[in-house]
């Protein structure tokens, strides 16, 4: 047998003595829960710096839910009401939906209040004197912000007392004055004075404006004026656009005020021994409602009584309405704005 033989054998006898090896089955590991920790626990509870927490959020979101239904639940009563006939005020079982929705209620009342006339009476009330406060409460407060001159603790200090002294202490001797000077009566008497920063709460306005027209680096103003920019284009180009906040809380504050006011407006625009003058604004038309209701000729169909003329809820539910949807309007519409103001006017002050 030659050698080549023999290697050959011996390969065929090494291959069979190799046995094949089954293959075993990876078993998968079973990744088992550990229990959550007390540390951890307490953490998800109470929170940590970055994360309220639960308990926590709980706690905010019932006290969101419980002050907004404290809010809203005058409101929502108010409107279910003005659309309810008068059988349905009559009604013990009815009591937030009407058995048949209609704008009849809303119609009437409109018509009563003389609507139109009364809201254009109402904004050019609030309007122009909103306007005058913001131009002059904006004025006083970059001037007092931004220049050291003599006296100006003295102003802060007059204008931070007439702020806290009653306004009712002040309301017959400034009636006196208005009546001399001829401008009961007319839109003057409110309008004058916002521009002699004298108009509703503009010791406020002005503070408000002093504090976010302080927050405004001064090395803005060194740079423009380096540039050639006087006081008048500093005050255009650097002031008012870092300070919309400031003049959107000016405006729909002073705003809604003199919207709202109806002792002043009554004391200032009616003759003495008229009940009513030419400019009759929303809030004094609400008060005159119930007694222009009652002295028309309406139909029991209107929810009025066989024996006498009377006002029933709904047509004073509705005058409500009529009264504060311009203002609602207005928030809705400034809501956003206003927010984003403020976050553009967060400038950090030197």
């Amino acid at each position: 047998m030659t050698d080549f033989e023999k290697k050959k054998e011996e390969e065929v006898k090494a291959s069979a003595k190799k046995v094949k090896e089954p293959k075993v089955k990876k078993e998968k590991i079973k990744k088992t829960k550990t229990p959550m920790s007390k540390e951890k626990f307490m953490k998800m509870l109470m929170g940590s710096k970055d994360d309220m927490g639960l308990l926590k959020k709980i706690a905010v979101y019932v006290i969101l839910i419980s002050v907004g239904f404290i809010f809203l639940y005058p409101i929502l009563q108010m409107v279910a009401t003005s659309f309810m006939s008068y059988d349905d005020l009559m009604n013990s079982s009815i009591t937030w939906i009407a058995s048949d929705y209609s704008f009849e209620n809303y119609r009437v009342t409109m018509a009563k209040m003389d609507y139109f006339n009364a809201l254009l009476d109402s904004v050019a009330l609030a309007g122009l004197s909103t306007l005058c406060q913001i131009v002059v409460c904006s004025l006083v407060g970059y001037g007092l912000a931004r220049y050291n001159f003599k006296g100006r603790t003295v102003i802060m200090l007059i204008i931070i007392i007439s702020f806290i002294i009653p306004s009712q202490v002040l309301e017959i001797p400034i009636f006196v004055v208005y009546s001399q000077m001829g401008l009961t009566g007319t839109l003057l008497a409110f309008i004058i004075p916002a521009l002699f920063v004298q108009g509703f709460k503009a010791q406020l306005f002005i503070l408000i404006c002093w504090s976010f027209f302080r927050q405004i680096p001064q090395v803005l103003n060194e740079a423009a004026s380096i540039d050639g920019a006087g006081h008048i284009k500093q005050y255009f180009k650097i002031a008012i656009p870092s300070a919309k906040g400031a003049l959107v809380v000016v405006a729909l504050f002073s705003f809604v005020w003199y919207w709202n006011e109806d002792y002043l407006t009554t004391l200032y625009l009616y003759q003495s021994g008229s009940a009513r003058g030419e400019i009759t604004p929303l809030i004094n038309k609400l008060q005159l409602f119930e007694t222009d209701f009652s002295s028309a000729a309406i139909s029991s169909s209107y929810g009025a009584q066989q024996t006498g003329v009377t006002i029933n809820q709904s047509y004073s539910m509705c005058a409500t309405v009529l009264c504060i949807l311009p203002l609602l309007i207005l928030y809705i519409i400034l809501q956003k704005q206003f927010v984003e103001s403020i976050d553009r006017a967060g400038i950090t002050g030197e």
